[in-house]
């Protein structure tokens, strides 16, 4: 188990969370001292998980695009519209990590999409801009997790990557619970690129029978 820099917790404070569909739920915001990379991660605490129970836990990479703007190139918004009903009602905790464009940046990402309009997908994208593929590291997620004393979880994610690296960095993962799908005309591309790329647990056969590949 690698030995981690500590983190600590700098605040918390109560907000209500409304969204557009009318659902609303009081949350936890907590921010944190001492995380590796110097930036603004957020946790949002929902719910109070049964106890001996593990709590539900999603890391949520911040898409300004989606997850503000409603974007439908991507499946950000509704992922974390249904991340924060699912912990609530379980009880755990959602990261919201500042990874925008999994880590390369607003900018970036809105070059790559110029590209994916030319043909490319997602990934090949980021590498015809000299990124790489996927940027994140999840270490500062580690740090919240162990500042908010949970070392065992179930986490909410199609992505392998996290779980394994959360794996590497000390946390038990005991199970990871798949997300919905949030398919659109203009994001099934790109869904069905993660699949293929990087092995997110994402229905294939839908995805090709949408008219993609």
């Amino acid at each position: 188990m690698p030995d981690l820099p500590a983190a600590t917790q700098r605040s918390r404070v109560r907000v209500p969370l409304r969204f557009g569909d009318g659902y609303r739920v009081d949350a936890e915001l907590v921010t944190f001292h001492g995380l590796t990379d110097g930036r603004e991660h957020l946790a949002v605490v929902l719910g109070d998980p049964a106890p001996g129970t593990a709590p539900l836990v999603r890391l949520h990479s911040e898409c300004l695009t989606g997850d503000v703007f409603g974007s439908a190139r991507c499946d950000c918004g509704p992922q974390l519209r249904e991340a924060v009903e699912r912990i609530a009602e379980r009880g755990g905790v959602l990261l919201y990590l500042r990874q925008e464009g999994r880590g390369i940046g607003l900018y970036n990402k809105l070059d790559a999409y110029a590209l994916q309009d030319q043909g490319l997908d997602t990934y090949a994208a980021n590498t015809a801009l000299g990124l790489p593929e996927d940027a994140r590291d999840y270490t500062a997620a580690a740090q919240m997790l162990q500042a908010l004393g949970i070392d065992r979880l179930d986490l909410l994610s199609n992505n392998p990557d996290k779980a394994g690296q959360l794996r590497d960095l000390g946390i038990d993962v005991r199970d990871r619970v798949p997300t919905g799908v949030f398919t659109t005309a203009h994001n099934v591309r790109y869904l069905r690129a993660k699949v293929l790329q990087t092995q997110h647990t994402l229905p294939l056969g839908e995805l090709t029978e949408l008219g993609v590949g």
